[in-house]
């Protein structure tokens, strides 16, 4: 299945902006984020498809996911 995959802000440094990666069925966003080695410490917010999903959402064809880090400042 193709899964269109967004990065956002320090997450595109040595990565990419978006990119459409084909999956097997029931991947799950935590295999994702895994995949390209994003640290779950520094894991802000999910989206897929502008909604709010867990980690452990299945994804499915077509799907958007964004992927946010955390932000800081104060």
């Amino acid at each position: 299945m193709q899964v269109k995959v967004k990065l956002f802000a320090t997450f595109r440094k040595g990565r990419f902006k978006e990119a459409v990666f084909e999956y097997p069925e029931g991947t799950r966003v935590r295999d994702v984020i895994e995949e390209l080695k994003i640290p779950l410490k520094e894991l802000g917010i999910v989206f897929i498809n502008g909604k709010d999903a867990s980690l452990d959402a299945e994804l499915k064809e077509g799907d958007v996911l964004s992927i946010f880090p955390l932000v800081g400042g104060g």
